[in-house]
């Protein structure tokens, strides 16, 4: 549903954008040095130190070589390395940079110097709701789809998944156009619960896999509309307060640009499939379909070397950037939909 969200009226009832724009503002998977990227980009536990170690010397010298390769080069030198070959020049360039600079700092933290952190689990969301061919301004979307799937970034594998559909209640029947761009039948809502109980079995997936206790894992999402548009809007006409687990994190748009150093234009679902060399799987704007292919951007980024990383924050309604030099944080353990008339 990636391109239809474009569509939704940026004033769209119940959401307040705040002042820093994401296109001028959009902030870096981590911190990055103004060097041009010839020193490599830092976790946050480096973020207050400075480059005098040796390895980032090692490193700058690696990355001004790479910068000077053909295309062709970088192909050869990926194919003698194992590593994947696919992708525009641009892509193999950081894929290659990312792989010498892991190795140097894997050589470095063997022997006491800086390391990398990474979230034990990513959780990729990506709703679908209901919507008409031409929304109105004043159209309320509501959730039809809760689709997840599990990343466990340790062994860079898809582990899990899930998947409900949801039963509108404002607007019980679905458009035709809705029907047809989504898949999702007037049958398979009718026949499924609100969302609050759908999102309190959300809460028990996740609380069985010991997100948030046990293992540190964070949210992913493709743009901002799930968390800051649907979640949001959804949980007001439910009458639930937005949950805290979904209120900080990775809009894998931002990532992706940063990373890359692309363009926002470049940061859509195909767009970045295709310059990945990677073809999407599955049924188009199908929640489930559509996070499991969002989930193969993430792991390609990973294995390029990218450190994924909350990004997104929503605070009293607004819709914020998360500055790239805050501290790394796991989403907090998951607990069940509290009523908004709760104190």
């Amino acid at each position: 549903m990636d391109e239809h969200k474009e569509n939704i009226n940026a004033k769209d009832v119940n959401v307040k954008m705040s002042d820093t724009r994401e296109d001028n503002k959009a902030k870096p998977c981590s911190r990055i040095c103004p060097a041009e990227e010839s020193v490599p980009e830092l976790s946050p536990s480096e973020s207050n130190k400075d480059f005098s170690h040796p390895v980032y010397k090692e490193i700058a010298l690696a990355n001004g070589h790479i910068n000077r390769m053909s295309k062709q080069e970088l192909r050869t030198k990926l194919a003698e390395l194992q590593l994947d070959t696919r992708g525009v020049k641009d892509v193999m360039k950081k894929r290659l940079k990312s792989h010498y600079k892991k190795q140097k700092l894997l050589q470095s933290a063997a022997e006491g110097g800086p390391t990398d952190t990474y979230y034990d689990y990513i959780c990729v969301v990506d709703f679908e709701a209901t919507c008409e061919e031409d929304n109105p301004s004043d159209f309320h979307h509501e959730i039809i789809e809760f689709p997840m799937v599990l990343i466990n970034t340790h062994t860079l594998e898809i582990v899990d998944s899930f998947q409900e559909y949801v039963k509108p209640e404002l607007n019980p029947t679905l458009s035709d156009f809705c029907i047809k761009l989504t898949g999702i039948t007037q049958k398979m809502v009718d026949d499924a619960d609100p969302f609050q109980d759908v999102l309190q079995r959300v809460v028990t997936w996740l609380q069985e896999r010991e997100l948030g206790t046990k293992y540190k894992y964070a949210i992913l999402t493709d743009g901002a509309w799930d968390m800051s548009k649907f979640l949001n809007i959804q949980c007001q006409l439910s009458r639930i307060r937005y949950p805290q687990f979904a209120k900080k994190w990775i809009n894998i748009r931002k990532s992706y640009g940063n990373f890359y150093k692309v363009p926002r234009t470049q940061t859509k679902l195909s767009t970045m499939l295709e310059n990945l060399g990677l073809k999407y799987e599955g049924r188009p704007h199908s929640g489930l379909d559509d996070s499991r292919n969002i989930a193969r951007i993430a792991l390609r980024m990973l294995q390029d070397g990218c450190q994924l990383r909350v990004n997104e924050r929503m605070h009293a309604g607004q819709l914020l950037s998360v500055p790239s030099s805050a501290p790394v944080e796991g989403a907090p353990p998951p607990h069940g939909p509290r009523s908004r008339d709760r104190e």
